[in-house]
């Protein structure tokens, strides 16, 4: 499958220094922000270095060390903050939209992680 990456994305923009953000945590090959808008007292993207622009884009192409860093740094980024559970957290969500129908505002793959509050159901069923 083809993906065609747009290099003047926000995201493409704070990886070039262009637009400041709040750092979490990086490395190599993954930069974590708090987000701008949060929607829970702890909201941090993580985001591939490399130009992705969706979760199979980035499974099909990245290479092992890129997807190895990006889930560590996650992994981090939740004990750090105090919501993994297995570190006594009480839980957080992890979000990546794709595409048009579940509303992808930026076309540069990134992971939201959530947490520090009761977040609900993420779906609700309707007919």
């Amino acid at each position: 499958m083809a993906y065609a990456y747009d290099d003047q994305n926000i995201f493409a923009k704070i990886l070039r220094g262009e637009i400041p953000n709040d750092t979490v945590a990086e490395t190599e090959h993954t930069l974590a922000f708090n987000d701008i808008y949060p929607q829970a007292p702890v909201h941090v993207l993580v985001i591939p270095k490399g130009p992705y622009v969706c979760f199979d884009h980035f499974a099909a192409e990245a290479s092992d060390a890129e997807i190895a860093d990006f889930h560590r740094v996650a992994a981090k980024i939740c004990a750090d903050l105090g919501v993994a559970p297995g570190d006594g957290g009480k839980g957080y969500r992890t979000i990546s939209n794709a595409g048009e129908h579940p509303v992808q505002e930026v076309p540069h793959y990134h992971m939201h992680i959530l947490g520090g509050r009761p977040l609900g159901r993420m779906l609700q069923k309707t007919d």
